[in-house]
């Protein structure tokens, strides 16, 4: 009777180096593939274009000596997301606040405005019978001087424009 032989197998022990490579591997491959497909989905113009702000028409009220006023502006979004107003400022005077005219029984007065939406694509108008700047405390200021103003925006972040002092009813 014959004892079976007992071959002795030699099984390969991964170097350390070939261990590190399989294991960095897996991760480096998973960026790759999700970097190009981020790539694609922008390439195809599916990611959209951040909001762009821009302030057009920038004007603020002459003021009957150191009354109050208000400040107008058309702000236009550029983007492919919306956006919203949430803040104002005017460095130069006591303080500003969003503001809007409404108008009950006949009778207008201002309310405070925490916020305005600004839509992609689309234009925020705002003027004495609906949405304003009401500015406070202003400097002394004289027709054709320029009132700096701050509009902060959600996404946009901030927008320093001038507005133009003229008088009430012009454009």
């Amino acid at each position: 009777m014959k004892l079976p032989v007992k071959i002795p197998v030699k099984v390969p022990v991964p170097s350390a180096l070939a261990s590190a490579v399989r294991a960095a591997l897996v991760p480096v491959v998973a960026g790759a593939v999700a970097l190009g497909g981020l790539c694609a989905w922008t390439a195809s113009g599916a990611a959209g274009r951040p909001p762009a702000v821009t302030v057009e028409e920038a004007r603020v009220l002459l003021p009957l000596g150191r009354d109050d006023t208000a400040a107008f502006f058309r702000v236009r979004n550029e983007g492919d997301a919306d956006d919203e107003l949430i803040g104002v400022e005017a460095p130069t005077a006591g303080g500003a606040m969003l503001s809007r005219t409404v108008v009950r029984k006949g009778a207008g007065h201002m309310e405070m405005v925490q916020s305005a939406p600004l839509p992609s694509g689309g234009t925020l108008e705002m003027s004495p019978h609906g949405l304003d700047v009401m500015v406070w405390a202003p400097p002394r200021l004289k027709l054709g001087d320029r009132l700096p103003v701050v509009l902060r925006f959600r996404e946009a972040g901030t927008v320093r424009v001038e507005a133009e002092v003229v008088r009430a009813g012009s454009r």
